[in-house]
Parts: structure tokens; sequence; C-alpha cells
């Protein structure tokens, strides 16, 4: 885009990635933070814990956890050591003078089989070639050949004045580290990959994203999966101030692929709609090159091939968003029939060379009709074409409405199940996919059921009772609160379901008192004049069924004290909680558990 590589904060310029340093503090800023998502080799749960855990802050930590989040380094407990170690929790040993220099790099740790090789050769006196036997032993991890070259790497050892007992622990070490060890050079070379996607990511984070989601552009679980990253880049990177921004697909600025708009803009590729072929996009792209903006839905099927195009494929790129710019949704597609039909009348016209029946010999255009009036969809019929057409949502989410009691709830998500094996788990959703399934064992039913939160999408497995009693809420589209137990099995650690106890629609939930309305006030924070009386008009104007409860907040050591009203009750909706917000600071007002 740019020609070259420009560093924002020294303005540096490099020529190609070759040239781009290897002590960028703002990379290894993100990192620390946990930033990983889209970079190379440490995109995976394990690999984002361990640089979060060491404070990552050279290119040697990633040469060295690119080796040690392994079997081998992590059952014998070295990924651990060298954290903290090299955090300062733990003194820094050797187990021999001799091998200092060869392990002071990674904190008295055997990480790499180069240092296993040159172990070999301080100690017992092998030639590099020899040394080099037991590497490749290690290396291609034959337990056999492993163990008789450790047994002649301690007698050697001995013969050369080390204590046995040293030359045993470290063919202890060496055998349990040959069960996936490393090659320095190997490891270095992935790492090398690895800072490049993460200074580019750094850098460049909305081309870095866009590029990534182009990547994955027929994976949907991918797609809603950096795109939730791509929301949450501000609070990683170093310097960027606004969170990304991901525009829906339009057919003005779309390309095939993601696209950046903005700094901080990313826009939808037509080649993500779904139902949506590439003769038809290849047709929008063309026409769009060869004149101006498209102003209008008639100026834009008049001028594309509609027979690459068609009806219902239109209706995907509305359904998407892609067409806003012309009218809401319910409109255009309710104006299909007659768009077509004007449009081939026209071209048909244009074919022929029709002259004006009042003379000329040109022909003259009609005015295209006007978009017929229309109720606009529904929030919720629009959310659920846009997902159909897109397999996820992007001008809004199902649980949008639902925030505060969202954020009630918010210990566990779908990105987190992992961290909470046999947890009973709280997670409001939505349901996305219902599938009805016969057990082989019993002849039961039971349901498999996919839901989606603001973090991205979870399995849930309702069993017999908890089917049966689920049933009639787990239906596709509707917004719930599941509460089960996340799998501990060792099977589903990456991707563990929920194991089903309960389900109940999220509506419920706010209407069954269970959830206060609360407003939180600091000791000494001001208070407009009139306030109290005007959220006690509003409070009476909503009626319901949560408590209202005062949440006053000492600040100097003492318990906050909890007032709650004993006969009024409210509803906890986000009509009440708007016109409180108004009244006391949208920080302020808020739902809370009773």
């Amino acid at each position: 885009k740019h020609g070259a590589l420009r560093h924002p904060e020294t303005g540096d310029v490099y020529p190609t990635m070759d040239e781009v340093p290897l002590d960028d503090r703002w990379v290894y800023a993100m990192l620390a933070q946990g930033g990983t998502s889209g970079v190379f080799q440490f995109e995976s749960a394990l690999a984002t814990g361990k640089l979060r855990a060491m404070r990552c802050d050279r290119f040697e930590d990633l040469v060295a956890t690119n080796a040690l989040i392994r079997p081998g380094p992590l059952d014998s407990g070295m990924t651990d050591v060298y954290i903290k170690r090299k955090l300062g929790r733990e003194p820094v040993t050797y187990p021999l003078p001799e091998l200092e220099e060869l392990l002071e790099p990674t904190y008295g740790i055997i990480v790499y089989q180069e240092q296993v090789m040159r172990i070999v050769n301080i100690l017992a006196g092998y030639s590099l070639g020899e040394a080099d036997v037991v590497r490749k032993a290690v290396g291609k991890k034959i337990p056999e050949l492993i163990r008789a070259e450790l047994a002649k790497f301690r007698e050697r050892a001995a013969r050369n004045g080390v204590d046995p007992r040293i030359a045993a622990d470290l063919a202890n070490q060496i055998e349990t580290f040959g069960r996936y060890g490393f090659n320095r050079a190997h490891s270095a070379g992935y790492s090398l990959l690895s800072y490049h996607t993460a200074w580019l990511k750094c850098h460049y984070p909305a081309e870095f994203m866009a590029a990534l989601l182009s990547s994955v552009l027929s994976n949907t679980d991918q797609v809603v999966k950096y795109i939730l990253e791509s929301r949450e880049l501000h609070r990683t990177i170093p310097g960027l101030e606004e969170p990304m921004e991901l525009l829906p697909p339009d057919v003005n600025e779309s390309g095939w692929k993601f696209t950046v708009t903005g700094s901080t803009q990313i826009r939808f590729g037509l080649g993500a709609v779904r139902g949506v072929g590439a003769a038809a996009v290849e047709s929008v792209l063309n026409a769009r090159a060869e004149g101006a903006r498209f102003e209008t839905l008639f100026d834009f099927l008049d001028r594309i091939d509609t027979r690459a195009l068609n009806k219902r494929a239109c209706e995907a790129l509305i359904a998407a968003g892609a067409l806003d710019a012309f009218g809401h949704r319910a409109q255009l597609v309710a104006s299909l029939d007659i768009a077509y039909a004007d449009v081939h009348a026209r071209q048909a016209d244009r074919e022929v060379g029709q002259a004006s029946l009042f003379g000329g010999g040109e022909a003259v255009d009609d005015p295209a009709p006007e978009l017929p009036d229309v109720r606009e969809w529904s929030e919720r019929d629009r959310l659920a074409k846009e997902k159909e057409a897109l397999g996820f949502f992007i001008s809004g989410h199902p649980l949008d409405r639902f925030s505060d009691a969202v954020h009630v709830f918010r210990g566990v998500n779908t990105s987190t199940l992992g961290k909470h094996p046999n947890a009973s788990v709280e997670i409001p959703c939505v349901v996305t996919q219902v599938q009805s399934q016969i057990s082989r064992r019993d002849s039961s039913e039971w349901g498999r059921i996919t839901i989606e939160d603001f973090h991205g999408t979870a399995q849930v497995l309702a069993f017999r009772d908890a089917w049966a009693a689920g049933k009639d809420p787990l239906q596709q589209d509707a917004v719930v609160l599941i509460r089960g137990k996340v799998s501990g099995r060792e099977r589903d650690e990456e991707d563990p379901p929920i194991f089903l106890d309960g389900v109940e629609l999220l509506d419920d939930v706010l209407k069954s008192g269970r959830l206060a309305l609360r407003i939180a006030l600091d000791a000494g924070a001001e208070v407009a004049d009139g306030a109290f009386r005007e959220a006690k008009k509003v409070l009476e104007a909503h009626p319901g069924d949560a408590p209202v409860e005062l949440l006053w907040r000492s600040g100097n050591g003492e318990r906050d004290r909890r007032l709650r009203s004993r006969t009024l009750r409210v509803d906890p909706g986000p009509g009440t909680l708007r016109e409180l917000r108004a009244v006391f600071g949208k920080a302020r007002v808020g739902l809370a558990r009773v």
C-alpha cells in the first residue's frame, strides 16, 4: 500500500521485512498483553498464556516459547521453570560451571537439540559428529537409540570426572526432552515468521486483519473469531486508541475480499455474501470501474449483467446490507420484481434502438419507478436475514438489547470455556442451530445446539430430561440464558461443549424479578438537584417485577451499603435504564443479581 514499511513511532522506513529490526518494543508489548490472534505459531491459548506469563520482551523469548510449548518441555516442567527464572522468581542455576555459557540464554534450562549436542561434547568429549548421533536420536524420538546413547554419555562423562549423579540427572533431562525437542534453527526460523506477522499486525492492524479475514472467507467460525479480535485490537496494540470498525459489504466500495477503507475501518468483501458467485461480483466490479458510483437500485441493476446477478443473488446482497445506500432492506426486496422488469425492458429498448414517439432518433429512458412505501424489517428479522446471508451478524447482534443483562453474567463466555473444565456456567446467548438426535444406547431423544454470544460460538448438548424440559425455548434465533456444566473430558480440552442443565428465555429472566435495577453512587459524588425526584417518576412510569436497589460505595475501606425498596418494582428493560441514565449518567445505572 505504501511502497515501504514505516514505523509509526520512529518514522523509520524499511524497504522489506528483512530490514525490520527484531527489538521493536511495541510488538513485544502487544504479545505480552495477549495480542496473538493471527500471529504465526502463537494463536493457541497455551502459547498466548505463556507469552503473557513471561512478559515477553525479546526475540529470544519467541524462539524459546516455540520450543517450550511442546509435550516434552511441558511435561517436565521446563516451561514454567523458564518463566519463573526469567521473571526472577527462581534463581538461575547450572548443573556445572562448564555449562553456564551454553545455558545462560535459556536460564540454565535445556531447550534446544543443539544444547544437547554441546552438553555431550563438553562433558563427555564427544566429537560433533558423535554428538549429532545423539541429536538425531532425540530429534527422531527413537527411545532405544536415546537410551543407548545416553548410557554411553554417562560412562564417558564419568571418565571425564563428571559426578555420576549429575551425569545421570542430565541424561534423564535429555531423555524427557527427547519426547519433543526442537532444534534451535527450526525454532528460530518459525519465530522469525512469528515476529514478522506480529510486526505487521502491530503497525498495520487494519491491513493485517483485512488480509487475515480474507484468508478464512469460507470458514464462518474463523471469520467470527477474527471479527471479534478486530474489535478488541485497541486493547492489546499500543497506540491504537479506537476499536476497529467492521463495515458491511457495499456495492460501491467492496471488492471480492475484505478491504481497508480507513485507518480503523475494514469493509466486508462481496465474496463473503452467500449465494453471490464470482461472476456476479465480477459484473459489479466491472460496472463500477467503467462509470460513476451506483446511485439507486435501478441504476445498479441497469449497469450490471443481470444474467450473472439474478434476483435471488440480489436479495442476498440486500440482506447483507450491500445495497443499504439505496433504501431500507424491506423496501429494496419489495421492489425487486418491478426493478428487474424495468431494467430488462430498458435494456431491450436500447438493444433495438427504440426512439421516442416524439422523434429525435435517440432512445429516451423514462424515469425509474419509485421504491414502494413498505415498513422496515424488525431488528430481529433484519439480523436473522443478515446472518443467513453472511453467516454472522455485522450491523448488530440479537444480544445488543440485552447488553445490561449480559454484563451481569459476564464471568464465563464461549471463548473462555476451555479455562473452566467441569465448571457450572450461565451464559446469555442466541441459539443459531438446533439438531434433534436419537441416542443409539436407549433410543431417547436429545439435542445438539449451537449458541453464539459476543465472543464466539459453542456447542450445547442437551440429554433426555434436559432436552425434554428445554426444547420449547431452544428455537432458532431465540435469545436465552443457558445453564450447564462445561465438559471436563480430555478429548474436549480444546473446544469443550456445555452439558445443559436448564434454559430460559432472556426476556423471561428480566421479568422474573431475579435481577435488580441498581443505581450505584460513590460517597461524595455530585448528583443534580431534583435527580431523585425525576428518578422516582421514571421508576413509577415503568412498573414491573424487578426490585430497585441503591448501592452506596463508601470508598474509604468501609463496606458498601445496599438499600432495597420493599415495595417498588419496575421493568428493568432498556427503556427504563435509558431514562435513568439520562438522570444519573450511564456508569451509575445497571442491573445486578438479587
